[in-house]
């Protein structure tokens, strides 16, 4: 017999509403904590509650806008097809479903891209500093998020892994196989929670680097050291999930990696960059006047 944990923890905050869900409870959790985290950071360099304010509005729009345009772009489904005879609306038949966002459906990667693009608007209008300046601030705030929205993945009993025998699959029971047509208990890996963990650890590493190594004062390092960790452990825990779209079942590797790659790659440069710049400046502060 496999030993397993029966997932039977319900999406719904009270029985029988759909609104408010935990779902919702968590996501909004991270970007709490995200905000004081980034108040803190703020708070430290004598810039104001007001241009904080100012953040957040950039970070909330780009997360949730991001996160849905990158599912419909990247997941689908495009258009209608019927599936076993039962009919799939896509989103490009059916536009309105796409601002339907508490039906599930989010995408970390188009949340990612959404988001440097709001930063990019924010560093040259609000604070007129380099672009890697916020990015280094809001590196850490994006992957507390990120560790309760999986956990709000995990209430929801979606992106789940593989079928598994380790001592700590789960079983959810709300789980819907879209391949069997019906909801499927097998014990799976608990990918969301790899995940979460994986992301929590990135968020104290982040902290770390930012708070006892001054690595905020090399622009670049410590967005970059998120995009390896984040992008990263995204990549690796991939190989225990079920993949999000069909293609993914043929395909060395599926979407969520082929999407983080680039991000792993942009991160190295960034790293790198960063201390060769750091070790130009120590070698010219020493060098003596002439």
């Amino acid at each position: 017999m496999i030993l397993a944990i029966d997932w039977t923890v319900t999406p719904e905050l009270i029985e029988g509403w759909k609104t408010p869900n935990w779902y919702g409870l968590l996501f909004v959790t991270g970007l709490i904590i995200g905000y004081f985290v980034v108040k803190r950071m703020f708070k430290k360099e004598g810039i104001g509650e007001e241009t904080l304010d100012k953040l957040v509005m950039y970070m909330i729009i780009g997360t949730i806008v991001g996160a849905r345009l990158g599912h419909v772009f990247f997941y689908g489904p495009y258009f209608d097809e019927v599936v076993d005879g039962r009919l799939i609306e896509g989103y490009f038949s059916h536009p309105i479903n796409i601002l339907k966002v508490w039906e599930g459906g989010l995408a970390s990667h188009g949340a990612a891209i959404m988001i440097l693009i709001g930063l990019y608007i924010f560093s040259k209008k609000t604070v007129q500093k380099p672009f890697l300046w916020i990015l280094d601030r809001i590196s850490a705030p994006i992957a507390i998020g990120g560790t309760f929205i999986r956990l709000g993945n995990l209430v929801n009993h979606e992106i789940v892994g593989h079928p598994t025998d380790v001592p700590w699959a789960f079983k959810f029971h709300q789980y819907w196989n879209s391949t069997t047509k019906m909801y499927d208990a097998t014990p799976r890996h608990p990918a969301q929670l790899y995940e979460s963990i994986c992301y929590l650890l990135a968020f104290g590493i982040l902290m770390f680097l930012f708070w006892k190594k001054d690595a905020w004062k090399k622009p670049g390092l410590i967005f970059g050291s998120f995009l390896i960790l984040i992008f990263g452990a995204r990549f690796i825990v991939e190989f225990f999930k079920v993949g999000q779209t069909a293609r993914d079942e043929v395909l060395l590797i599926n979407t969520g990696q082929m999407l983080s790659i680039p991000f792993v790659l942009f991160g190295i440069y960034l790293i790198y960059s960063a201390l060769r710049k750091s070790d130009s400046k120590k070698t010219l502060e020493k060098e003596p006047l002439v």
